[in-house]
């Protein structure tokens, strides 16, 4: 379980007042749920994340996974959280000096630094959940954009962590290798029974796989529900966003 209050982060501007990037979230995510986050761009979704993730720290406000806090944790409690946590980033973050297998590698040897047989069973195991077998020893520029989000969705899971985070996984894809990555994401959740959190503005696809639905605008969350309430919401933020309204206050 995620558990998420009263979280708040402003970051300085040159010249202004301090800008509000999350104001008052409070949230929790049930053990076992695939659960989406949507809304505008710099409403403060990915913030969230990294901040679930430890990866930034907020000025108020706590986030726990299960019972153990985030927030104000030591660095070897903080090291002990995150072998809890896998995480795709926005980007892929792959590491352009190693190969496919080493990227896949890489928290199992940071984490666990288990024997290289069961580094290697690991690594070629999660490839072929992701419809990759054979692309051990190929580097991240010989991969379309598609093969690199698969690879960055095996080096999430490979330490099989209880909790995913992934930031906009379908980014920049066409619709058909997008809702490929969704059904992906999907069936890996549904056969680890992982809790997870799902950052994209593919809306059309993300709704067919999500359990609930979180709506962030301008660093508030004004909606938490089912993925069925998010299309009935008749919030007018909600609606317009989900809806594609051309109209409103957004």
């Amino acid at each position: 379980m995620i558990r998420v209050a009263g979280l708040d982060k402003s970051v300085h501007q040159s010249g202004g007042p301090p800008r509000a990037i999350l104001r008052g979230i409070d949230l929790t995510v049930p053990e076992g749920c695939l659960y989406g986050l949507i809304g505008p761009g710099a409403s403060g979704k990915s913030v969230l994340l990294k901040m679930i993730a430890g990866l930034m720290t907020p000025d108020r406000g706590t986030v726990h996974i299960g019972d153990d806090a985030v927030t104000g944790a030591s660095h070897l409690a903080l090291q002990s959280i995150r072998k809890r946590i896998g995480m795709l980033f926005q980007n892929n973050a792959l590491f352009d000096h190693l190969t496919v297998f080493d990227n896949v590698a890489f928290p199992l040897r940071r984490l666990y630094a288990p024997p290289e047989d069961e580094v290697r069973a690991r690594v070629e195991e999660r490839l072929a959940c992701v419809s990759l077998p054979g692309f051990e020893e190929r580097m991240p520029a010989n991969l379309s954009g598609g093969q690199k989000k698969r690879v960055g969705v095996a080096r999430a899971t490979a330490t099989r962590a209880p909790i995913v985070l992934y930031d906009e996984p379908a980014a920049g894809l066409d619709p058909v290798t997008s809702q490929k990555i969704f059904d992906l994401l999907r069936g890996e959740q549904r056969a680890t029974g992982a809790t997870v959190m799902m950052v994209s503005s593919d809306l059309d696809r993300l709704l067919t796989v999500t359990d609930r639905v979180g709506m962030m605008y301008r660093g508030q969350l004004v909606f938490d529900g089912t993925t069925e309430e998010a299309r009935t919401c008749t919030d007018p933020h909600v609606q317009q966003f989900v809806h594609g309204l051309t109209e409103g206050p957004l």
